[in-house]
């Protein structure tokens, strides 16, 4: 029988203690991130509360908001973003002829996740534009829309397409803002990349909910609107502390990240789609690129309208407002609403 040596047995418990004392360390750490995460979700959710009403379509949550009066018009905002995005200084413009929906997307805003989604830390598999279109078409059934202008910004216009295509008869048109219509070369990135996988997702994204400072965000936005510049109070306005809570951002890079898939199935379905189509796009874009989006789409399906505008990036409907709302007004007018 082997004996260990007394110098070998005070290695070990003092390797015992180590182990103990790098585990303890390490959940007080965890527990540090999830309480500093759950302290600014709480701070972003009481500063920027829900400003319509939160409708029950089949177990899910929607926040969707009213405004006007005259021929349904729906509004579908982008990544990473909300309905206060057209609410900033936009859909104002449009509440005099127009009944303006504004439907927050699963998961972002004030959305929930459908019941079924894949929506756990460790998850990476996104809820689809044909599931989102289906849940805010339901949303929009309970508010009695009928025969709408469907308009989708960014990522809303994968999902605008997908409602046309669900709902061809019921559509009277479609306008894509700056929208996602085409399978995209190359991948996205390590920000979609690391955050949208199993392990991205449930570590680094507490992370980035607890201590991301804000001049980081701002950066962020100032990105997305280039080469314009954001509106000083778009960030505050906009709660950008809502898209940073952890089950939004887990919800946002793995919708993005699992987008694509996606529009290659949809993408043999354009040419079916009759309706009159308004795009609008900036030839300054360079997050969802003009050449690659917009130019194709206006070639597929057959009674588009392609408008480029010069110089403009990511967020026409804020740099050049007028120039969206004329859009949507052809659109009524080629649907025959005006």
């Amino acid at each position: 029988m082997k004996s260990t040596s007394p110098r070998r047995s005070i290695w070990l418990k003092l390797g015992h203690k180590a182990l103990i004392w790098i585990a303890l360390l390490g959940l007080v750490f965890v527990a540090t991130v999830q309480i500093a995460a759950y302290l600014r979700e709480t701070r972003a959710e009481v500063t920027h509360p829900p400003l319509g009403q939160i409708l029950d379509v089949n177990g899910t949550e929607v926040h969707a908001l009213v405004m006007g009066e005259g021929p349904d018009l729906v509004m579908i905002h982008g990544a990473g973003g909300n309905m206060r995005d057209f609410t900033f200084d936009f859909a104002e413009r449009l509440t005099d002829r127009y009944r303006v929906i504004l439907l927050d997307r699963p998961g972002l805003g004030w959305t929930a996740l459908p019941p079924d989604a894949s929506n756990g830390a460790w998850a990476s598999e996104g809820t689809a534009p044909q599931v989102q279109a289906a849940l805010l078409q339901g949303a929009a059934d309970q508010l009695g829309v009928s025969n709408p202008i469907v308009l989708g910004h960014s990522f809303g216009g994968s999902v605008a397409l997908a409602w046309a295509l669900a709902r061809p008869d019921d559509t009277a048109a479609v306008v894509m803002v700056a929208g996602v219509a085409q399978p995209w070369p190359g991948d996205l990135g390590p920000f979609y990349t690391v955050l949208g996988s199993p392990w991205g997702g449930a570590l680094a994204v507490p992370l980035i909910t607890a201590f991301t400072p804000r001049a980081y965000v701002k950066v962020s936005i100032d990105s997305i609107f280039a080469p314009q510049a954001a509106p000083q109070t778009y960030a505050d306005y906009i709660g950008a502390g809502l898209s940073m809570r952890r089950v939004t951002l887990r919800a946002n890079v793995r919708q993005v990240n699992t987008l694509r898939p996606h529009m290659v199935a949809m993408k043999p379905e354009f040419p079916t789609l009759s309706m009159p189509f308004e795009i609008i796009h900036g030839d300054a874009d360079d997050t969802v690129p003009l050449h690659v989006h917009a130019v194709p789409l206006s070639q597929q399906v057959p009674n588009a309208n392609l408008t480029v505008l010069p110089g403009v990036g990511h967020m026409p409907h804020h740099v050049d407002p007028q120039a969206v709302v004329d859009a949507i007004d052809r659109a009524a007018q080629r649907a025959g609403l005006r």
